[in-house]
């Protein structure tokens, strides 16, 4: 697989995106949180995901430029129409918002529909952890293509239906918990199949209800399970609760239409933690549970232990260092876009970012 700067793939992301009809404004949003995913390790999240943008912004599910229509604004609250433009913008602008309304008022939420793709769901807390808040964010698809069989179920019936949680912390990074409610997000069975990958039991049901580890079968017809095996029902509960923040509260409803648009559906909150305690003291002891946890005597076969969100972290050091990776497949098809648009001579050759 070849392997590229950060620099160089943002790079090429935003020009592919300016050609594809987004102004430069948004293309620099787009951009950074892709290639951050990547950064972070969530490869499903990154650059693999620009040739469906494309291809959308094509087909009109994407549109470059829509107004962001605030509907309803409290001190406290906003309830935003993205009229399908990019998620990645419209979700940005609304914790935009979110943030200073925190800050004023302690504590603010919102909620966001027609909108396309938000990508990696953590960039939009964090945004919120950066600025001293606590972040939170939900994301449903509503009634779009869904993926997830109920627990006990065969069809697909839920989205992926992710949620973040994050927190400022004197640690290198900060404290956050980034997940689907499903088995896996759908972006990494994208990312095996290009690699030609098997998939580990568990993941995915074929069309008939029996568990599989080729990637293949869920393309077939089968379905994604909910977090956590034999005891998801845990994972189907708080899919549940997700679709319900983000298809009921915001309106965009659910079920399983695989015509319509992708419509990334979702609740947002910021929340002050000078409301409730010094910050610098949260913060600090925030470092000092993280060392409590990381101190606990290994188990037989685990090397390390984690604080939530430090292996992104780590991943991130090292990525910045050595470079990403990005599968042939994934390439080629990114490549294609360069050159179908003409942009050979502004992105550089491909080797300009190893």
């Amino acid at each position: 697989m070849p392997t590229f700067t950060s620099d160089y793939l943002q790079r090429v992301t935003h020009h592919v995106l300016r050609a594809a009809g987004s102004s430069a404004d948004e293309a620099d949003i787009v951009a950074e949180k892709i290639i951050s995913a990547n950064l972070a390790g969530h490869d499903s999240h990154g650059v693999i995901q620009l040739p469906t943008y494309v291809d959308r912004i094509k087909r009109g599910h994407i549109v470059p430029g829509a107004p962001m229509d605030v509907l309803d604004e409290t001190p406290t609250s906003l309830r935003v129409d993205g009229h399908w433009g990019f998620g990645y913008v419209v979700s940005t602008r609304t914790m935009e918002r979110l943030i200073q309304k925190a800050k004023e008022q302690n504590i603010a939420a919102a909620v966001v529909f027609h909108q396309g793709h938000v990508g990696r769901v953590a960039s939009y807390p964090l945004m919120a952890v950066r600025e001293g808040l606590i972040g939170f964010m939900t994301a449903d698809s509503g009634g779009s293509p869904k993926a997830v069989a109920p627990f006990g179920g065969t069809d697909r019936r839920l989205g992926t239906n992710p949620l973040c949680m994050a927190f400022p912390s004197d640690t290198p990074s900060p404290v956050f918990i980034d997940m689907a409610t499903s088995s896996v997000a759908q972006g990494k069975l994208q990312l095996a199949r290009s690699r030609g990958e098997s998939i580990p039991e568990g993941w995915v049901v074929s069309k008939d209800g029996r568990a599989t580890t080729d990637p293949n079968d869920y393309y077939a017809g089968g379905a994604l399970q909910p977090v956590g095996g034999r005891e998801g029902y845990k994972g189907y509960g708080l899919s549940v609760m997700v679709e319900i923040l983000s298809g009921l509260l915001t309106g965009i409803g659910f079920g399983d239409d695989p015509t319509g648009p992708h419509n990334d559906g979702c609740f947002m909150m910021a929340v002050k933690v000078e409301a409730f305690r010094p910050l610098a003291a949260f913060k600090s002891e925030m470092a000092e549970f993280a060392a409590y946890l990381k101190a606990s005597p290994l188990a037989a076969g685990a090397s390390r232990i984690y604080y939530p969100g430090e292996i992104e972290y780590l991943t991130e050091q090292q990525r910045l260092r050595d470079g990403i990776e990005v599968e042939d497949a994934t390439w080629d098809q990114v490549w294609g876009l360069v050159k179908d648009y003409g942009l050979e001579g502004g992105v550089g050759t491909p080797d300009a970012g190893k």
